[in-house]
């Protein structure tokens, strides 16, 4: 109960991560036509430069995810998990409190316009860095730290956390609102909402200070005593020195083979395509413009920011089915499953858009398609990426990797706004164009679990390293019939 306890408590910590992960994804829904009032509209652009800088301002942080996630490994290697993630709450706290006020420096408190877009987009920048190192860094770490039998089910409360923040952001932003009627909204609401960031930010930084990094880590820097110091508080003897000496030895071979395709091109390419995948499927499009996809079915604002609080508690909901299942029912099955249930109401969304129906059935296909990824892509991928990848190269593939997802996630979150508002599209299936593409893109990422990702369910990190040196098991493991294989099977 103890050994479970300690490292029950490290994982939450760890898990604030997710959740400021996850309210910088949904934060900017609420603030998205309060920003193009105070800084795009003002410009006079046309309609496709408008639209392509609204979507680069609304998804600038995505440039910073990028960034974060490319340097996550250098810095999770380097300085370690616990002072990675450090850096990561400081980030989220500086650009909280700097796009709220972004004029600061430039002009009178109160007084933004056109000239402090770039200092918005900076500070949004920052806050991406953040976002990329923590959404690498806290399910590594508890990955890291985490029993093999409840491995997927611990770094799953890091995807709890993710959608927690957003559900919790979408409330928030929906109380603030509340709190006048449009112009003050565009003067003063979307402020609270961006700034509102920093609470959370604050506790992360001060709870990350009593923490201890992970055991692999101290190996790796050859604490070997310390780490040995921290598993007997993770788990009881004889298992405590177990792991020791297979971390000691997985270390001591990968110092002859670190090179980033030392165990193949496979795993490197399935880290790769589920990263994609995970974004190409339309999720963030969904989170980040949910108020403007209401409003586009004839919902009025404060509606649509409600209807959004529904899509939020739906998303917290279906993850928990993915926590109580990814260790039991394993990562495949899941990932396959979850496809399935986002491409039909995608596609079904893209039809109602079409037909100009309006009402509860697209709000139902909102929900399911949510719940299909809760479920599925949104936590089981970050399970995957936590563990797929052998030790010796596990920092520089998962930061390619998390850099991967933040390009796609970009080019996402851009490309919604621009297709949304192309009146040629819009003329032919009136906002339905995007939702038929990630219907399409989810049918897609179906097929490539389906053939190329194999199943890690009970496998220690260990045990997963030798699967990827044996080009033979690692084939039979991705074939379709295979199944898992046996737990710890070498």
């Amino acid at each position: 109960m103890g050994e479970g306890s300690f490292g029950l408590r490290l994982t939450l910590v760890a898990t604030l991560g997710g959740l400021l992960f996850g309210y910088d994804t949904a934060v900017i829904s609420g603030a998205v036509k309060s920003i193009d009032a105070d800084f795009i509209n003002p410009l006079r652009l046309d309609e496709t430069w408008r639209d392509t800088l609204s979507g680069l301002t609304i998804s600038s942080a995505l440039f910073g995810c990028v960034l974060g996630g490319l340097i996550a490994g250098g810095v999770a290697d380097r300085w370690g998990r616990k002072r990675g993630l450090i850096l990561a709450a400081l980030l989220f706290l500086v650009s909280a409190l700097g796009s709220a006020v972004p004029e600061a420096g430039l002009s009178p408190i109160g007084e933004t316009g056109p000239s402090a877009l770039v200092a918005f987009n900076i500070y949004r920048v920052l806050c991406g860095v953040g976002v990329g190192i923590a959404s690498m860094l806290s399910p590594l770490y508890i990955a890291e730290i985490a029993p093999k039998e409840r491995r997927g089910q611990l770094v799953s409360l890091n995807q709890i956390a993710i959608v927690s923040g957003i559900v919790g952001v979408y409330f928030v932003n929906w109380l603030i609102a509340l709190g006048g009627d449009e112009a003050w909204l565009d003067r003063i609401g979307w402020r609270l909402m961006l700034g509102s960031e920093a609470v959370p930010a604050l506790l992360f930084f001060l709870l990350l200070l009593r923490v201890s990094d992970t055991p692999r880590w101290l190996v790796l820097k050859g604490r070997d005593q310390e780490a040995l110091t921290l598993l007997r508080r993770l788990t009881p003897e004889p298992a405590a020195s177990r792991t020791l000496a297979e971390i000691r030895d997985s270390f001591t071979e990968g110092h002859q083979q670190a090179r980033l395709f030392a165990f193949g091109s496979l795993v490197i390419l399935v880290g790769f395509g589920l990263s994609i995948f995970q974004q190409l499927v339309g999720i963030n499009a969904v989170l980040y413009y949910a108020p403007l996809m209401f409003q586009n079915l004839g919902a009025g604002s404060s509606s649509a920011l409600l209807q959004t609080v529904v899509v939020g508690v739906a998303n917290m909901l279906a993850t928990l089915i993915a926590v109580l299942t990814v260790d039991r029912l394993g990562r495949k099955p899941l990932l396959i499953a979850g496809a399935v249930c986002m491409a039909v109401p995608m596609l079904a969304l893209g039809l109602l858009f079409s037909l100009k129906s309006q009402g509860l059935l697209a709000l139902i296909c909102v929900v399911v398609y949510v719940v299909g990824f809760a479920m599925s892509w949104g936590p089981v991928v970050w399970v995957l990426l936590s563990e797929i990848f052998p030790g010796p190269i596990r920092g520089k593939a998962l930061a390619i990797a998390v850099a991967a997802q933040w390009v796609a996630n970009l080019m996402v979150s851009w490309s919604f706004k621009v297709l949304d508002g192309n009146s040629a599209l819009n003329e032919w299936l009136n906002h339905g164009f995007a939702y038929f593409l990630y219907g399409i893109m989810s049918i897609l990422a179906g097929l490539f679990v389906w053939r190329l990702v194999p199943e890690t369910a009970g496998r220690s990190l260990e045990a997963i390293n030798e699967m990827w040196k044996s080009p033979r098991a690692a084939a039979r493991s991705t074939a379709p019939d295979a199944g898992a294989l046996p737990a710890g099977r070498r």
